[in-house]
């Protein structure tokens, strides 16, 4: 964004929290409009690396690691990583850093963790960005698959536990970039790299993965789906501005195993359309999943104009 971007440079943050401490990384000044920044699953705050400094100048943004992710702490043992806890995270960064308002900005399973959050707790979000996600996680069979969504929860939990007692598996550089660029596809190398770079700590005969080993390579495991009938109540209680955007070879929808079902995105895009009408807005752009940090020039200037558009009055 030329002269009005921001410096690569970064703070990081450590904010307090029961079971230790979230982390984060901080650009721009704590004086500005604040933005959150949350990443997918099993990414780390460094997925908005190459974004945010494209990012207009007059916003504080702030992209946290999720707990069990990054530099966050683990969770307590016997402790579930549920989806509700994930939104309390958002609620806590808030409170530590003291804001009553902010603006919301997540890529994919931090998409529909930020989604929730602010069909929750409306009146702390003006703005939110989705990038390659959606408002919620929709099963159009949701009430009827429920059960079966809280017992894979539990046992996946309790499998977990058994399992976390064993050393992690050290690997090479080379090995742990091929594993994730094996394991998906929509991440270029060198973004790989900058992903890792948080997301690894070096041993004395190579590298671990810092993340907590009880989370699943499965995101769905960790999803709150929810059903047709409850996406109009939910989305009614919005009162951000929303932005939608969508690569044109990215995932067509984040439920259940279907990443390629477009029957529950464009139903929520109807919904956001029909409640929202001048609220929101919906853009594709070239690029796949991971858009935001392989090409993050394809994003940045509409992000930046979306953010700039209507100036909330600056927090007290």
């Amino acid at each position: 964004m030329g002269e009005d971007a921001l410096p690569s440079l970064f703070s990081e943050l450590r904010l307090a929290v029961p079971w230790g401490h979230i982390a984060a990384k901080a650009w721009g000044s704590p004086s500005s409009r604040p933005v959150l920044c949350l990443h997918g699953w099993l990414d780390n705050a460094n997925s908005f690396d190459r974004l945010i400094p494209l990012l207009a100048r007059d916003f504080y943004y702030v992209a946290m690691d999720f707990g069990g992710h990054g530099l966050s702490s683990h969770y307590s043992p016997g402790v579930q990583y549920h989806p509700e806890n994930f939104v309390s995270e958002i609620r806590r960064v808030m409170a530590a850093l003291k804001w009553k308002r902010c603006s919301i900005m997540g890529h994919s399973f931090g998409g529909i963790t930020a989604g929730m959050f602010s069909c929750t707790f409306p009146e702390m979000v003006d703005k939110l960005v989705l990038l390659e996600s959606t408002l919620v996680a929709m099963d159009t069979n949701e009430l009827e698959n429920l059960p079966a969504y809280r017992r894979s929860r539990v046992e996946l939990t309790l499998q977990q536990e058994e399992a976390s007692g064993k050393p992690p598996r050290v690997y090479s550089q080379e090995e742990i970039l091929q594993r994730l660029l094996q394991a998906n596809t929509h991440v270029w190398e060198e973004s790989a790299k900058i992903i890792l770079q948080r997301g690894t700590s070096p041993v004395a005969t190579g590298v671990v993965l810092k993340r907590d080993q009880r989370l699943s390579t499965q995101p769905e495991r960790y999803a709150e789906f929810i059903s047709r009938e409850q996406l109009l109540p939910l989305t009614k209680k919005l009162q951000a501005h929303l932005l939608l955007i969508r690569a044109s070879q990215g995932c067509n929808d984040v439920s259940r195993k279907n990443h390629h079902k477009k029957e529950p995105l464009g139903f929520i895009i109807k919904t956001l359309k029909s409640v929202l009408k001048e609220r929101f807005q919906y853009v594709e752009v070239p690029g796949n999943h991971y858009v935001h940090i392989n090409q993050p020039d394809h994003v940045a200037g509409v992000i930046s104009s979306f953010l700039e558009s209507d100036r909330p009055q600056a927090q007290e």
